[in-house]
């Protein structure tokens, strides 16, 4: 598993000189996703981005967050999706970027899965058994504070850093007990395993996770029409989505277009997405996400986060406050009318 070389990323500093600016060239826009289902999915196969913002955007799929947040800190990317974790990862260790849209709160789309013969009934069970989870991702951040909740020290089990792909091949090969994932691979371990506790019961007991976009600070200041205009494509997705759940049936357009895309059974997406909540453009310029400065909901994940993964010796330090890097500028021009 390719493993991110921090110190790498903090020798090279901000981005390459000129990144930031294409008004005056004809490269591509690099977005880089993973593979989730979201309905933002739809509008990347309908060409419905490069027509809203009249440019041509790259898109590049990662297997996980901490290599998307990686490509973005090399200047590879523009914009990325990531967990939150690797997102405050990232902002902790000073890469120049900033979250400017929460493309959905986890909820219940991320749990940790037992193996039906592991013999794993209770959390307890977990000691001295093998965990399989993407480092440095959000499932990771859950993970070790479920194991924390549980009284139970990381040292007493073995936790095996796997991409989702590398999870569900160890898992058919009974290499490992459990995972702690997401979908597509999630709903292939739930046909031979049972979950534990999902995302959104760790939520509720304090520590909430999200799925984000950032963006280089360079090329959002640089391009703040294209910012706007794709924040709208990304509202309106969503918009489309929570209008008519029942519409997105294994054989409709936007349920083929996502698995065309990210891979999985048409069959799982619409139950998938039912486990996500989408915020809409006012909770996204709300307190309860993007708006509200230190106290917003954002700003204060990022901080959790951050706190827990230098406890753990992830990261070397935490920021005094991530509020700077919320940015909830293109959604408040979006829900004035802008663009």
């Amino acid at each position: 598993m390719k493993r991110i070389i921090w110190a790498a990323i903090i020798c090279l500093g901000v981005l390459t000189p000129g990144r930031g600016a294409f008004a005056n060239d004809d490269r591509p826009v690099t977005v880089g996703y993973q593979l989730v289902y979201n309905p933002w999915k739809v509008a990347i196969t309908s060409g419905a981005f490069a027509a809203a913002t009249s440019h041509s955007i790259k898109w590049r799929q990662f297997d996980s967050g901490a290599q998307v947040i990686n490509a973005l800190a090399l200047g590879e990317v523009d914009i990325a999706m990531s967990g939150s974790s690797p997102i405050a990862a990232g902002l902790s260790r000073g890469i120049d970027m900033e979250l400017f849209w929460i493309v959905e709160d986890i909820a219940d789309a991320e749990a940790l899965v037992v193996r039906y013969d592991s013999g794993i009934i209770s959390p307890q069970d977990l000691r001295g058994r093998i965990i399989a989870v993407p480092l440095a991702s959000t499932t990771h951040f859950h993970l070790l504070f479920a194991l924390d909740q549980f009284g139970i020290d990381p040292q007493d089990l073995t936790i095996r850093g796997l991409q989702p792909p590398e999870i569900t091949l160890a898992w058919a090969a009974g290499e490992i007990d459990a995972a702690f994932v997401w979908d597509p691979a999630l709903g292939q371990l739930k046909n031979t395993g049972k979950v534990l506790i999902t995302s959104g019961v760790l939520s509720s007991w304090g520590k909430a996770t999200f799925d984000g976009m950032v963006v280089s600070r360079a090329f959002a200041a640089d391009n703040p029409e294209f910012m706007c205009k794709f924040v709208k494509t990304l509202a309106a997705a969503d918009a489309a989505y929570r209008a008519d759940p029942d519409a997105w049936t294994p054989e409709s357009e936007q349920v083929q277009a996502i698995v065309g895309l990210t891979g999985g059974d048409a069959a799982d997406v619409a139950g998938v997405l039912e486990l996500y909540d989408f915020p809409t453009l006012a909770e996204q310029a709300s307190s309860q996400w993007l708006g509200g400065g230190s106290g917003g909901g954002a700003a204060r994940a990022l901080r959790f986060t951050s706190e827990f993964l230098m406890e753990e010796r992830k990261i070397p330090s935490v920021l005094p406050d991530y509020a700077p890097a919320v940015n909830p500028r293109w959604v408040e021009v979006v829900v004035a009318g802008g663009c």
